[in-house]
């Protein structure tokens, strides 16, 4: 039976014991942590990565350079954090899916959450994804966060599966193509402009790469 068949698929996920609820200093952390994040995605997308400097995140956030600097020793660092909020989101979709959900399933349901926490509005969130593919000094953090994905969907996966031989092979081929397809539909995206959605451009890959395997029938 294959392992990503409704009855491999029945039992329920193995998790790790819930953690601890944060203390009030590291609610404040995580706090300052989201309003530099917020304000950096914002200005760079607007301004350019080059064109933006630390004291204008560090001000449009109502915090100090400083304090800035304690959080993200470089303006790379806040885009990174924000890549690692959209593989949190990943995992945590995953997890939440029904028992009966396939690896595919469970694939494209997870990628389709992560556009709408890529920013408030459609726009923000093209302007954003634009620099980071767009901009020389943060190729490596494209890169990065594309590799992060995969493996973080793996793991998300994996944990989904009953032990067997194959479970860990299974789910880093479909993380792997998953991810493939979600570069795909961004650069299409991008080629577009942003006059498509990129939920149903990321639909219609994942729907191409699916028939990509599908036996072919000749008349």
């Amino acid at each position: 039976m294959p392992i990503s068949s409704a009855s491999a698929l029945s039992q329920r996920p193995r998790s790790a014991p819930e953690p601890a609820p944060p203390t009030r200093r590291e609610a404040k952390r995580e706090q300052t942590r989201e309003a530099l994040i917020e304000a950096a995605m914002r200005l760079l997308s607007e301004k350019g990565f080059d064109e933006t400097t630390v004291d204008e995140i560090a001000a449009a956030a109502g915090i100090s350079r400083r304090t800035l600097f304690r959080h993200f020793p470089t303006k790379a660092d806040l885009v990174t954090a924000w890549t690692w909020q959209m593989t949190d989101v990943l995992t945590e979709t995953v997890n939440s899916c029904p028992l009966h959900f396939s690896l595919q399933e469970m694939v494209s349901v997870a990628l389709e959450a992560v556009v709408p926490h890529m920013a408030p509005t459609k726009k923000e969130a093209f302007a954003f994804v634009c620099l980071i593919e767009r901009t020389p000094a943060l190729l490596s953090v494209s890169l990065q966060k594309y590799a992060k994905w995969e493996d973080s969907l793996a793991e998300a996966l994996e944990r989904r599966l009953p032990p067997t031989t194959d479970g860990t092979l299974a789910a880093r081929v479909t993380a792997r193509s998953a991810i493939a397809a979600f570069r795909t539909a961004v650069d299409e995206w991008i080629r577009v402009k942003g006059r498509a959605g990129l939920v149903p451009l990321l639909r219609r890959v994942l729907s191409l790469q699916a028939a990509c395997f599908q036996p072919q029938h000749s008349d």
